[in-house]
């Protein structure tokens, strides 16, 4: 456990030994103590507080991927646009999971959260971080040529993930073309305030516009929703010039909310066989049943393969339940998904 504040070294290690799932074998004050002890105890996990100082947790955390690969859940305080950015930084070089500290750097009250942390350790174990480079460097897209808004939306690209997933849209959301002509839809398992990072991230990195969506906001073609922390998803209204995102707070679904269910399901509703529904890397079972649903109306499935997920969860059960047209590996999934889009155009033209 690495973490600045004494007092949060022995809160969190008191939760994690509560949980008689996990033994603390060692805790250090700062980056560099933590680097030290990781080579000395070889730990399995590591927690690390993302903002410290000396070496804060985005530059400890590089040093652990490129020195001594393993599993690391980050701890964010996030009381900034700042703290969520460097969060969602570290998800992308290879951190897996992050728990947001309720009440910032020194929470009295993390036991708040104390089922999640144990929930991210859980994921930690077994994640597969061989199959998963880091992305060290994310494409930056200086400038894009203005295009005029289009509410003429004949196709549709849903994509659910959740541990894992920051890393995963990364690699896909950035890799589709600028006329791709059709709309994406993203559900990412994560709380509010981190989904408009989220978003404004992949947006400095994509071809496409990316949103986090807001409600009643027209859906347009070439454009990004990602659904916001804490509200469900779908897509509202009739017609090609009429399609709307519909937000609601209604109970969680798989224990989440958003959840990718209902909206693969308004997509198969709304865009049949003009629909490609994709599942990413991610713990639990949500996205199955909505993959089922675009497919069995007329749409094509894409999962993501075992071998590049973080956690091979949500691909798994989404193949078991709905099939798929193509098992892909993380860098083949956005190709994957202009090249059915492209033969989907062809077989209904």
């Amino acid at each position: 456990m690495v973490d600045d504040s004494a007092f949060m070294r022995r809160l969190i290690g008191e939760m994690v030994d509560a949980s008689q799932e996990f033994r603390v074998i060692g805790t250090a004050r700062n980056g560099l103590d933590a680097l030290r002890q990781i080579h000395a105890l070889d730990p399995q996990i590591v927690t690390l507080d993302v903002e410290m100082p000396e070496l804060d947790g985005l530059q400890t955390l590089g040093y652990i991927m490129s020195e001594t690969p393993r599993a690391v859940v980050m701890l964010s305080a996030a009381q900034s646009v700042g703290g969520v950015d460097l969060t969602l930084r570290c998800l992308e070089i290879g951190a897996v999971e992050f728990i947001r500290k309720p009440s910032g750097a020194i929470s009295l009250d993390l036991e708040r959260v104390g089922d999640q942390l144990v929930t991210a350790l859980r994921a930690a174990r077994e994640s597969n971080l061989r199959g998963v480079t880091a992305l060290a460097r994310p494409p930056w897209v200086e400038s894009r040529p203005p295009r005029p808004a289009s509410a003429n939306v004949k196709w549709a690209v849903a994509i659910a993930t959740s541990t894992g997933g920051p890393r995963a849209l990364a690699e896909v959301i950035p890799h589709l073309p600028a006329d791709l002509d059709a709309t994406v839809f993203v559900v990412q398992h994560m709380p509010a305030g981190f989904t408009r990072g989220l978003a404004q991230r992949l947006d400095t990195m994509s071809q496409l516009r990316v949103h986090e969506a807001s409600e009643g906001q027209a859906v347009e073609v070439n454009n990004v929703y990602v659904a916001p922390g804490g509200l469900h998803m779908r897509v509202a209204g009739r017609g090609e010039s009429g399609r709307r995102i519909a937000l609601d707070d209604g109970p969680s679904i798989w224990g989440v909310r958003p959840a990718a269910d209902p909206l693969f399901a308004s997509v198969a509703e709304q865009f049949g066989q003009h629909a490609v529904g994709v599942v990413l890397t991610g713990m639990g079972r949500d996205g199955a049943e909505g993959l089922k649903a675009i497919r069995h109306a007329g749409g094509g499935g894409i999962v993501q393969d075992k071998e590049s997920s973080t956690i091979y969860g949500m691909p798994f059960a989404a193949l078991q339940r709905a099939g798929a047209d193509r098992v892909s590996p993380l860098d083949h999934v956005a190709p994957s998904v202009v090249q059915m889009l492209a033969s989907r155009r062809k077989a209904v033209a």
